[in-house]
């Protein structure tokens, strides 16, 4: 295991979870799992940790914990997303939220931003304003300098060294999603969504063999519809340099209580399933251009 720690109340703040052997050309990453709250943050919220867990990944980086079992690491964050955001560019940040001039390169005008989304949000769950006051924006620097940067560094590592060892290199995003959203006129959430950018960020035949893998264990996917992938997706998947990234979102209602936060009692029995997908996904042979050469025998 290997971690790195920041300056501030949460240390480590990620960590890799690293196999035996390097048998893997796949990189699992939970950024949105972290569930270790500051004190200092919790103080300056207007809303209690309860609510400021809505937006949390919940168990996600449990039910990706065996990947190391097949030969690739699992990166997870201990940080809550509620506190800083890594799927979204180190600077995208709203100026109404702080105190101080940001700087210059500060992406101010993204629709995540607009949205209460950005590096450092402003809200969670259905619109609820986290901070009861403005911001220093030194704050906000000190979490991406401190945290936000080291993450991406260690990310883009594994995902090189993958590549140097392997000559194709896949990461696989893990998020989960909650079971309704908050569009009226939304259908209801298929089990697992699939993000690929539409395309632009994994090879066509890997969705298609993760799809099938899901779909295998009677789980209803589906791609990019809500979620096509965030910065992580976008960032790092490049098909035609045999670098690819593909997001999976898992509905929470088929593994926790989303009122109460807890898991399922079925939740272990959930776990070894999907240990199933992991194992294949991980130890499948993907080639030049993301070909999947046991699924073309």
């Amino acid at each position: 295991m290997t971690a790195w720690k920041t300056a501030g109340e949460i240390e480590p703040a990620f960590d890799i979870l690293e196999p035996s052997e390097r048998a893997s050309p796949v990189v699992f990453n939970s950024p949105h799992s972290g569930a270790r709250y500051p004190a200092s943050f919790l103080a300056s919220s207007r809303l209690d940790a309860r609510a400021l867990r809505r937006s949390e990944d919940a168990f996600v980086d449990e039910l990706f914990a065996c990947a190391p079992q097949f030969g690739a690491p699992l990166m997870r964050a201990h940080f809550p997303r509620a506190f800083l955001d890594v799927n979204r560019e180190p600077y995208e940040l709203d100026p109404r939220m702080f105190d101080g001039r940001l700087p210059p390169f500060a992406n101010t005008r993204s629709l995540r931003v607009a949205g209460g989304l950005g590096t450092i949000a402003r809200i969670v769950g259905e619109a609820q304003e986290i901070y009861g006051a403005r911001l220093p924006v030194s704050e906000a620097l000190e979490r991406i300098e401190t945290i936000y940067k080291p993450y991406h560094r260690a990310l883009k590592r594994l995902v090189a060294r993958a590549y140097r060892l392997h000559g194709v290199a896949l990461l696989i995003d893990c998020h989960s999603m909650p079971s309704v959203g908050l569009a009226r006129d939304e259908r209801a959430r298929a089990d697992v969504v699939l993000g690929d950018r539409y395309g632009a960020s994994c090879s066509p035949a890997i969705v298609d063999f993760v799809e099938q893998e899901f779909r295998s264990l009677g789980l209803e996917t589906t791609r990019n519809r809500p979620y096509a992938g965030g910065y992580i997706t976008e960032h790092y998947g490049a098909p035609a340099s045999d670098l690819h990234a593909l997001q999976i979102e898992i509905n929470r209602a088929i593994y926790m209580d989303e009122q109460r936060h807890v898991k399922r009692p079925d939740f272990e029995d959930l776990a070894a399933r999907l240990a199933g997908v992991v194992e294949r996904v991980a130890t499948a042979p993907f080639g030049s251009l993301g070909r999947v050469r046991a699924a073309a025998e």
